[in-house]
């Protein structure tokens, strides 16, 4: 039996990075006269990309002192956004994105946490910061520079605040290396992106999948697609689907859930590679959507936050030999770079077949949440696996992997569901529910709607109420997906054999009136 060996740190200084950073140094400057991205319509070159980077670089270095590595980013819909990203990582530093449609609590508990002293905006939205803002929309110009200095694996790349248990958002940050690790799986995939690619980037820069959807774009010298936040989400998509002839596009399966009713007159044959992830992946309506793209690839993507963007891949075949449990699309196989297993509730691996919790190993992996090793302990441990003793992340979700390695998501192991594509911990909505009731229990369940879309229903124990109050406190307290969109008072809440409150029981109550 070969001696066990024990795989290399996280942070381990290496600079395999490099080659991404030398990459998008070259597109950048390559591309000069192409187009990088459309943004409500309008085309911006690669070469105004380059010299939003080259000013907002130089108020970096004016304005922010060399030791703060992390500075927030008002995400906003506009080309200074982007290149502010790209300046941050062009001066060695990371970005965390603060959104201005998130409650002003939220952002400064969030900037409090992440230690944010600056913050980059590209307009004068800038009221709900508790940080000092700098403008970078009206910048003075300054000579081109491109160039991404070498940097250490273990720098970080982003940091993003996911929905937490505690009512606290978590931190996950992510280093170059989990990003150059990310970026030579995609290319693996045998996705090849070209400067006359039209690539769609749906997704608020507080979502990771937002970093592979302007990233790979950018790395090949191809144009990307914004969506404005004042439109409707789906009907725009469609019309740049259509209208512009997207090559490209990374989607939550929720878009094409809306778009199902009029899957017959929508036909897109330019679009050559569909990727789906952040929720379960329907296999009914991805068939349907196939005619819609009879010219494309479609793949069913998997990972989470924590894993960067994600870390699974699954070939749809229009022919109909799809592997599925309960209508819901595989996950697929790890991609290069990553392993997947199932473990039981001691972690041990399970052999094909059997069901337990998904782990991730591999380079994509975080380092940890931000500031918070208890957290980290709970869902980071050490394994043996394939020789090596491997650091793996607990996802709670369950799935089994069959005999060919292809994963089957089964579903949630807790009470954490995705709502438009946003993964979100049902225990924080109740946490702040319960701050405002008082002395009232309050259940939050995902319930699907007609669109076959999740949404957020409230229980709330007790006699009926008033509950505009409570909504209202809810919008202070949680961005707009999370808010309940359904209530319902419950005299006494149902209980199992076990004592415990009956939450099947109570979503039945939603999904099936009396």
């Amino acid at each position: 039996m070969d001696t066990l060996r024990m795989t290399a740190p996280p942070n381990n200084g290496a600079t395999s990075n490099i080659g991404l950073f030398r990459t998008l140094e070259a597109s950048l400057s390559r591309n000069s006269t192409g187009r990088s991205f459309c943004i409500a319509g309008r085309f911006h070159t690669y070469a105004e990309l380059g010299a939003r980077i080259s000013e907002i670089r130089a108020t970096i270095k004016s304005n922010i002192p060399s030791e703060e590595k992390l500075v927030g980013v008002v995400a906003n819909d506009d080309l200074g956004t982007y290149a502010a990203l790209l300046a941050l990582w062009a001066e060695g530093r990371a970005y965390l994105p603060l959104t201005p449609e998130a409650p002003v609590d939220r952002n400064a508990r969030i900037t409090a946490r992440a230690g944010i002293k600056h913050a980059l905006c590209s307009d004068d939205n800038t009221s709900f910061l508790t940080c000092k803002a700098i403008r970078t929309d009206a910048l003075p110009e300054v000579p081109l520079d491109v160039t991404f200095p070498d940097h250490r694996d273990d720098d970080l790349a982003y940091v993003l605040f996911t929905s937490g248990s505690t009512g606290e958002p978590k931190g996950v940050p992510i280093t170059r290396g989990n990003l150059g690790t990310f970026i030579t799986g995609f290319d693996a995939l045998g996705i090849p992106v070209t400067a006359t690619d039209k690539c769609l980037q749906m997704f608020e820069l507080t979502f990771d999948l937002s970093v592979m959807s302007y990233l790979v774009p950018l790395l090949h010298g191809a144009c990307v697609y914004t969506v404005p936040k004042n439109e409707i989400k789906y009907g725009y998509i469609a019309e740049l689907l259509e209208e512009q002839g997207i090559t490209l596009a990374l989607m939550v399966p929720s878009i094409i859930n809306y778009l199902r009713p009029y899957f017959d007159e929508i036909q897109c044959p330019a679009l050559k590679h569909s990727l789906f992830c952040g929720e379960a992946l329907p296999l009914d309506v991805t068939t349907e959507w196939s005619r819609c793209v009879p010219n494309a690839r479609i793949l069913n993507v998997y990972g989470p936050t924590e894993h960067t963007i994600f870390c699974t891949q699954y070939v749809f075949d229009p022919a109909g030999a799809n592997k599925q449990v309960n209508g819901v699309l595989s996950i697929g196989k790890a991609m290069f770079g990553s392993s997947i297993v199932v473990v039981d509730e001691q972690r041990k691996i399970l052999p094909p077949g059997e069901k337990g919790e998904l782990c991730l190993g591999g380079g994509q992996m975080t380092p940890g949440y931000w500031n918070d090793p208890e957290r980290t302990a709970q869902a980071i441990f050490l394994m043996e696996h394939e020789g090596l003793i491997q650091r793996f992340y607990r996802t709670g979700d369950l799935c089994t992997i069959d005999a060919q390695g292809d994963a089957l998501y089964l579903g949630r192991l807790d009470h954490q569901v995705k709502i438009q594509g946003y993964r979100v911990e049902l225990s924080e909505i109740e946490h702040h529910a319960r701050a405002f009731l008082v002395r009232t229990s309050a259940v939050a369940l995902a319930v699907m709607n007609d669109a076959g879309n999740n949404e957020v229903a409230l229980a709330i124990e007790g006699p009926e109420g008033e509950v505009k109050p409570l909504i209202e406190y809810l919008r202070s307290k949680l961005p707009g997906y999370m808010v309940p969109t359904r209530t319902r008072f419950v005299a006494e809440f149902p209980l199992n054999t076990n004592g415990k409150t009956d939450r099947k029981a109570l979503q039945a109550m939603f999904t099936n009136p009396a």
